[in-house]
């Protein structure tokens, strides 16, 4: 099985963000998708909410923390919305 290798966009939008700060901006592979959701940056509000593929992302301790990560091939797994990511050309 082929692994996508994406990149969280660094946004900053006001409100109810389900996005980990200390993830944007670094890249990790999709472990596997989770099907689509009902955008909680909207349901927060109470409005109608756009379904949305979810995507479970792992990332090492390296790319994350970089020289202070104490296990640099660590990993951490995060549930993040496709309108988040950006696919990593090769």
């Amino acid at each position: 099985m082929m692994t996508e290798r994406v990149r969280v966009k660094e946004m900053f939008p006001p409100g109810h963000v389900r996005t980990p700060f200390y993830l944007r901006g670094k890249t990790g592979e999709i472990e596997r998708s989770l099907g689509p959701f009902g955008n909680p940056e909207q349901l927060a509000y109470g409005v109608s909410a756009d379904e949305l593929p979810m995507h479970r992302v792992r990332f090492t301790m390296a790319e994350i923390w970089g020289s202070d990560a104490e296990n640099p091939r660590d990993t951490l797994d995060a549930e993040i919305y496709s309108h988040w990511l950006t696919p990593i050309k090769d």
